[in-house]
């Protein structure tokens, strides 16, 4: 638990805010998280076992923040928003899972550690992947005033979200994209579930359709600004400081943000839409927490 609160602070600056936020709330994500995981029954215990290694060692949690502060910048976080918040980091544990099988990108390292078809198998890891994707809508359908996030986050993580990004990442490999193409591409891969989960912890604290909007905006320019602080931590930063193989972008002949607009360029990119999604959550009342997390995510160093 302390590890995961460390990896923000590791990564400066963190607004003093942000930083209390995290404190105050993590360890019940990580409680939350722990205790809607389903447990295992005979003869599942290595599927159960690749689940909690992928789901629990570590990770800045991201996502949960932004479902709880999207609550509180509409209303108040209750117990739907905590059951949203562990649903959208089991997709996102399952995604990174398979994003680092071999058919995909073939990772062997993923926060400091080997990735789940290293540390088990090939097989166990697709299972696990699958196995906490179900997890988060188990989560989200054992209460009833949850049903209504679900289709969020099936749209979000499914075939017009997450995953078509990820087809269309695969499909551009050795390929030269426009800017508009490959925003396209991580508006789905990285963007879609960080606007699930604004808008989940929106939905759950009663948002009006205004705050909705102005939350959709946040979301679609802060899920733009992080995969560029991605592409630029690739060539900048080192593998150890990551937690991932440092390059991994250029040696699979990928095209970034970095390599269409140059280090300066990309910089310039992740700052602008930093602005501009603080600026489209101005109005909303309770919002700190949320401007914050929009500086972070082009502030971190892993």
């Amino acid at each position: 638990m302390v590890t995961f609160f460390l990896e923000f602070l590791e990564a400066p600056p963190v607004n003093k805010l942000l930083s209390d936020f995290i404190a105050q709330h993590l360890p019940h994500i990580n409680h939350v998280l722990i205790d809607h995981l389903p447990v295992a029954i005979d003869g599942g215990e290595r599927l159960h076992a690749a689940m909690s290694y992928s789901l629990l060692n570590g990770g800045k949690r991201i996502r949960p923040v932004l479902v709880l502060a999207a609550a509180e910048a509409c209303g108040a976080i209750n117990a739907q928003t905590w059951r949203a918040a562990a649903a959208i980091e089991y997709v996102h544990a399952y995604s990174l899972i398979h994003d680092d099988l071999p058919a995909m990108d073939d990772d062997a390292l993923r926060r400091g550690k080997p990735t789940c078809h290293i540390a088990f198998d090939e097989a166990t890891a697709i299972l696990a992947g699958d196995a906490l994707q179900c997890a988060a809508f188990e989560c989200l359908s054992d209460d009833p005033a949850c049903w209504f996030l679900m289709p969020v986050l099936a749209k979000s993580a499914g075939a017009r979200g997450m995953v078509v990004g990820q087809a269309i990442d695969l499909a551009a490999v050795a390929k030269k994209l426009t800017i508009e193409q490959l925003s396209h591409m991580h508006g789905r891969k990285t963007g879609a579930l960080i606007n699930a989960s604004v808008a989940m912890g929106a939905m759950t604290a009663g948002a009006t359709a205004a705050q909705l909007q102005a939350l959709s905006e946040y979301a679609q320019a802060i899920g733009l600004a992080f995969q560029i602080q991605d592409d630029i931590l690739d060539v900048t930063a080192d593998t150890q400081t990551l937690g991932k193989q440092q390059g991994a972008d250029i040696a699979l002949n990928k095209p970034t943000y970095v390599s269409l607009l140059g280090l300066a360029g990309a910089t310039e990119k992740a700052l602008s839409l930093c602005a501009a999604a603080k600026h489209s959550i101005a109005l909303l009342p309770n919002a700190a927490v949320l401007v914050a997390l929009a500086d972070y995510v082009i502030t971190r160093k892993n």
